[in-house]
């Protein structure tokens, strides 16, 4: 699923996130996550590809109360 997301929808800022994503949340959730973005962006540059996935996935982890950030120390 990660080298699914990286290939279609990293837009060269995201890998950070997606890597969070791919190790929070269920596989069959980031497949459904990611065929959802395909249909919504079919055709579009991959910045808008990009923000569709993003807010997905933002939706689910609201939904689920996953964090999806990069803690620091």
């Amino acid at each position: 699923m990660l080298s699914k997301m990286l290939d279609e929808f990293n837009e060269g800022r995201s890998k950070s996130y997606y890597c969070i994503a791919a190790t929070v949340m269920d596989t069959q959730e980031i497949a459904e996550a990611i065929a959802q973005a395909r249909e919504i962006s079919a055709g579009a540059d991959i910045r808008t590809k990009a923000k569709a996935l993003h807010a997905i996935l933002d939706k689910i982890a609201e939904d689920r109360k996953y964090i999806l950030k990069l803690r620091k120390k």
